[in-house]
């Protein structure tokens, strides 16, 4: 099983691309390497790396390429996103898709075309370094697409399918060849929100892995309270929840991104939340890994971030370790060589049209009927899976599973969830 962080450098967060601190950036990969763990995320900024749609930014792309030989140098693998993209509530876009160049990074030709591009130079230049293990399109870029998002770009399912292979399609022999993985990943809006162009068939069957990142920001943790049943038991759904849209019954899933954030938890609560949060996660079949958000807490002398975003890591700014960082130390430590777990034998239904996807994604979200009678089901001891209703009706399948019991439940959704951590904002853009 694998144990990781999502880094955040501590000298500069992000911005350090702009000059990288490498003295800096070699302490936090040795106390991330000394903790225990055994892989990190990278997140270069898009617009470092491509500061023009037709020129790649050759430095940038050399920087990441050493800070990920700095983590392979320190035993740790190495997996890195591209397109930063979206990152603690900022936006990084290039300036060639907004203002007087307004356009959609999803449905644009020569946009895409550039993006692809990217894509394929900063494989080329990992490729090579000894613990490199794949590459990630970019943080929650659906997120662009959402229709809560103050700069929305346009996007259909279709836009969104094809942007998807564009990407990944030119790099996937090659990278296969070598044995790295190749993925994208959402937020849960993919799951959760009617409407959003990004749907669960595509989350589940492109790519290599399945990424879910899940914060009980999202109204599970205002409507259940963050330490219930309910709370800790999220991110556990969620892998689950992105099982049943999987072709490949044994399809790998990825808890990418998993956080405590103290505007829904109290800071002495996060190391309980975070243990009994990867305890249940670990009963799931098929887990590739745990990757928790973040390394390091941002500096207090940043400004404009949601308070929660500088409370997050596992050490603090000056370096000290937290005590949520000794609890997931001790949990990898703990869990590094567990068993695969048994089957899960029975399944919540989720009603789905001709294309494999929900009739209402709100009814799998915080509140909804599916999210409401798995919970239900779980606080039994049931350790419920869930499948499609196509899959529900496929006695081959079922078995393949190991499923015996469908437990079917009316699609109907609730009036828990939200795209944004703090709903205010959401209420904003409605007004507009």
């Amino acid at each position: 099983m694998r144990f990781g962080v999502n880094y955040t450098p501590s000298h500069g967060w992000f911005h350090s691309w702009l000059h990288p601190d490498w003295d800096s950036t070699k302490r936090d990969l040795d106390a991330i390497a000394e903790l225990g763990m055994d892989h990190v995320r990278l997140f270069p900024l898009w617009p470092v790396l491509q500061p023009n749609r037709t020129w790649i930014n050759q430095d940038g792309i050399e920087d990441v390429r050493h800070m990920a030989s700095l983590a392979s140098e320190r035993g740790l693998d190495v997996y890195s996103d591209v397109l930063q993209g979206h990152l603690s509530s900022f936006d990084f876009v290039p300036s060639w898709l907004v203002s007087w160049h307004e356009n959609s990074m999803f449905s644009d030709p020569q946009a895409v075309e550039a993006q692809s591009e990217l894509v394929s130079a900063l494989y080329d230049a990992l490729s090579t370094v000894p613990r490199f293990k794949g590459l990630n399109i970019g943080n929650e870029c659906n997120q662009f697409a959402d229709r809560i998002h103050p700069r929305r770009m346009n996007a259909t399912s279709e836009d969104a399918q094809a942007w998807l292979h564009a990407l990944l399609d030119p790099i996937e022999k090659k990278a296969h060849a070598n044995g790295h993985v190749l993925l994208h990943s959402e937020n849960d809006a993919v799951w959760y929100e009617d409407g959003h162009p990004f749907e669960p068939r595509q989350a589940s069957g492109i790519g290599d892995i399945t990424a879910i990142h899940s914060w009980i920001f999202n109204g599970t943790a205002q409507k259940y309270g963050a330490m219930s049943e309910t709370g800790t038991r999220h991110a556990e759904y969620l892998a689950e929840l992105s099982k049943a849209f999987a072709d490949d019954p044994h399809h790998p899933v990825w808890l990418q991104e998993i956080g405590a954030p103290q505007n829904v938890i109290d800071v002495q609560d996060t190391p309980r939340f975070c243990a009994k949060t990867v305890e249940h996660a670990m009963d799931c079949t098929d887990l590739y890994g745990v990757t928790w958000w973040c390394s390091h807490d941002v500096t207090s002398a940043m400004s404009d971030f949601p308070p929660f975003e500088h409370d997050l890591g596992l050490f603090d700014e000056n370096g000290k370790l937290k005590p949520i960082g000794e609890e997931y130390a001790r949990l990898a430590r703990q869990y590094h060589s567990r068993r695969e777990p048994p089957v899960r034998s029975t399944a919540v239904v989720v009603q789905c049209n001709d294309a494999g996807n929900p009739t209402l994604r709100a009814a799998c979200a915080p509140g909804g009927s599916v999210f409401e009678k798995w919970m239900s089901l779980s606080s039994q001891g049931k350790r419920p899976a869930l499948v499609t209703s196509q899959t529900a009706n496929d006695a081959g399948m079922l078995e393949e599973l190991g499923i015996n019991e469908c437990v079917k439940v009316p699609m109907t959704a609730g009036d828990a969830y939200s795209a944004v951590s703090d709903p205010s904002l959401e209420d904003a853009v409605a007004a507009q």
